[in-house]
């Protein structure tokens, strides 16, 4: 019993102060709520009355929805496409020189002018959002990817060819394992990214989303609905990291113990 007390006493430590913290912050934004007394600072329970309300209506669940559809989609995409550009490029010399320029020069692209000519030369659909946001992705998980690339043991790459292990079982149980630290790097930096850049393009050139309805709760002026959506949308992101990032992290890093 006292070695599982023990181990299981950092977990419990970390949800305890997580909580804390919360509640920390909740008494400090009431506070403030009180002091200020103004419509532009409304305190926590009637942000989470008007969240509640959304929830009912069916509001909130779809634009939630339909947020995190365009997140996934780009996500997947960019994740795909960059970890190739990434491999190709940390494996070849030449092909590193050639593209180095074109990646230096997308990374440090504003993300305002892909998302509008992805609007101006594919018109305001749901392509044109899904490419403009993986477009702004693919640059990073390309640089994250080629850094692991680069790392990949000399050794184990002999040893897998002398015990004549074949590409898929070489790529499988000799270059993923190198590699899933750098893609799990990659994907929780850009998930942050994503989320963000999603936002944008909704703003600009959706109908739905929580970033269509961020920026009409802003022309109304309506502060405890723009709080509302993104305390929503600040939970869904939680519960992404601790139930499917922390889990993953977990399982790819076990191999290091």
């Amino acid at each position: 019993m006292p070695a599982r007390a023990s181990v299981d006493q950092p977990w419990q430590s970390r949800v305890a102060w997580g909580i804390g913290s919360l509640a920390l912050f909740l008494v400090f934004w009431e506070v403030m709520a009180l002091l200020v007394q103004h419509r532009h600072l409304p305190g926590p329970g009637v942000v989470f009355a008007a969240m509640m309300q959304e929830f009912a209506s069916g509001e909130l669940t779809f634009h939630i929805g339909m947020t995190l559809y365009r997140v996934v989609v780009a996500f997947i995409l960019a994740m795909l496409i960059g970890s190739a550009i990434g491999i190709a490029m940390g494996r070849s010399a030449r092909i590193d020189r050639i593209f180095d320029g074109w990646l230096i020069l997308f990374l440090n692209l504003p993300a305002l002018v892909i998302i509008f000519l992805c609007y101006v030369w594919l018109g305001f659909t749901e392509v044109a959002a899904i490419v403009a946001v993986a477009v702004n992705k693919i640059p990073n998980v390309a640089v994250t990817v080629r850094e692991g690339a680069r790392s990949l043991s000399r050794d184990l790459d002999e040893m897998a060819h002398m015990y004549r292990f074949g590409w898929w079982k070489t790529l499988r149980h000799v270059t993923l394992p190198q590699l899933a630290p750098f893609f799990l790097a990659a994907a929780r930096t850009g998930l942050s990214l994503v989320w963000k850049i999603v936002l944008v393009v909704e703003l600009f050139g959706r109908s739905n989303g929580v970033g269509f309805q961020l920026n009409t709760y802003f022309q109304l002026f309506d502060v405890a609905m723009i709080l509302a959506y993104a305390l929503a949308f600040c939970i869904v992101i939680q519960l992404i990291e601790f139930c499917v990032l922390q889990p993953i992290s977990a399982r790819v890093n076990r191999w290091r113990r």
